[in-house]
């Protein structure tokens, strides 16, 4: 008894870590919890660097301050050498800034989605996701589902055992995140927009199983939550060179209006009309699909034209739930993904929001409705 005391004392010291630790963590999805950053190598007192051996130098690329003469060179290296005369590892994105509509928040930064590409997916990456779709083309980067472990309880028996067996606890819910690039309409800058989803896991209906069976679980999807997006939006300033404090001040600015309502156009058909010009509204259906869920096969901006696939949940026999019918989640839906265009086009100062069938003509089923609605409610 003595030993096994002496042996959870020891336990609970070795593992024991700060709640305040914890509760400063909103997110953490790394799946082998936070990483552990060591200090940087720093060269004893006692002890100098030693010079290396000009002969085996690689000059560099000729600039303007490039010399001929060897001195010059040597000169040159010198000045290369001295503290604080380094370039930075990554590039610094000095002019930013943050524009809302509605619950809708994107970045814009000045400088072209080429040079930001690279960036963001590193940026995922330290933040604990693998990427799972990167079109460039298209200006598409979407994460894999991954766990928020910054939501589990900590708990004395989990901050004993957590280290040893961490895995064992789990939230039951997933989150992706997909990353959509477009280029300013001045064509100076790139606008950033990150979208969430998330799913969780729920007991299966037990009504068609015996009493001695154990109800399998199934996920579910579960509400987006803009605050995950405006988190992941002030860090990616920070990672861009923006200051935590002013990073924080710009994600948080902007108070929500109501943007779009839709209205029967001359036809007398439903259309979604969106009080803003082609460029931002163009920017704002993009991300609303995002964020619904739609898979956006192509798009043409030129013509206002995405392309996308939808599922019907009213177009199949199947009692789950609405939301999870219409993502098709468990391998049992029933549920067809059809094509269907969504047409963006100018309206004088405001831009009109429609719904065409695969081939391009207008569609006034009630699917079609249903897809803006569910538009409606992102762009609102």
């Amino acid at each position: 008894m003595r030993k096994l005391v002496l042996a959870a004392a020891v336990a609970l010291v070795c593992g024991c870590q700060s709640v305040s630790d914890y509760m400063d963590r909103k997110t953490d999805y790394r799946s082998g919890g936070p990483a552990k950053t060591l200090p940087p190598l720093e060269v004893p007192p006692d002890l100098t660097s030693p010079e290396r051996d000009s002969r085996y130098a690689l000059p560099e690329q000729q600039t303007e301050k490039s010399t001929a003469t060897f001195s010059g060179y040597q000169a040159g290296r010198r000045e290369q050498a001295q503290p604080g005369s380094a370039t930075p590892v990554l590039p610094s994105f000095d002019s930013m800034k943050v524009e809302r509509a509605g619950t809708q928040r994107w970045l814009v930064v000045q400088s072209p989605p080429e040079r930001l590409w690279p960036v963001l997916r590193e940026f995922w990456k330290e933040n604990g996701f693998e990427l799972e779709l990167e079109r460039p083309e298209l200006g598409l980067m979407e994460t894999q589902w991954a766990e928020n472990r910054a939501k589990i309880p900590l708990d004395p028996v989990r901050r004993i055992i957590g280290r040893v067996a961490d895995r064992l606890y789990s939230t039951g819910e997933l989150d992706k995140f997909r990353t959509r690039l477009e280029r300013a309409p001045d064509g100076s800058g790139t606008e950033i927009y990150i979208s969430h989803r998330g799913i969780q896991e729920v007991l299966e209906s037990t009504r068609d199983l015996g009493t001695t069976s154990v109800a399998p679980t199934i996920w579910q999807p579960r509400e987006i939550d803009p605050g995950l997006e405006a988190e992941f939006l002030q860090r990616l300033m920070v990672k861009l060179g923006a200051q935590e404090d002013k990073a924080k001040q710009l994600a948080e600015t902007g108070a929500p209006q109501f943007r779009a309502e839709i209205r029967k156009g001359v036809d007398g058909r439903e259309l979604l009309q969106v009080h803003e010009p082609f460029d931002r509204a163009w920017r704002r259906v993009g991300l609303a699909l995002d964020r619904v869920g739609f898979t956006v096969e192509d798009r043409d901006r030129q013509k206002g034209l995405y392309f996308v696939r939808y599922a019907d949940p009213e177009n199949a026999k199947d009692e789950r739930g609405l939301l999870s019918r219409m993502f098709s989640f468990g391998s049992d839906a029933k549920v067809k993904a059809e094509q269907y265009r969504v047409l963006v086009t100018q309206a004088g100062s405001s831009s009109q929001v429609n719904v065409l069938n695969k081939d391009g003509a207008a569609d006034a089923s009630k699917t079609a409705s249903r897809i803006l609605a569910l538009l409606h409610e992102q762009l609102k």
